[in-house]
């Protein structure tokens, strides 16, 4: 009986696993995507990423070193804000 019972858990558990949905994004943009547009802009090296629901914020250095800040819009896509240096 008892060589039943493990198999027959096991059975049961890996059928009450239900997959990951993917959650709805409401229509705004992957990090993905506004990494390509901060890279388009010159950063080459991303230290920090951070989402704020209307835009995301990153920042990274471009091929020479300097530090440089992107903001990229969540909806659209687009650059809000670029600083380049300290």
């Amino acid at each position: 009986m008892r060589n039943v019972i493990l198999p027959i858990v096991t059975a049961l558990a890996l059928g009450a696993a239900t997959p990951a949905m993917a959650q709805d994004s409401g229509g705004q943009i992957s990090m993905q995507i506004a990494l390509d547009v901060a890279t388009d802009l010159g950063i080459v090296t991303v230290s920090h990423t951070e989402f704020h629901g209307d835009k995301w914020e990153i920042e990274g250095r471009d091929r020479t070193g300097r530090w440089m800040e992107v903001y990229v819009d969540s909806r659209t896509g687009e650059v809000r804000y670029v600083n380049r240096g300290w």
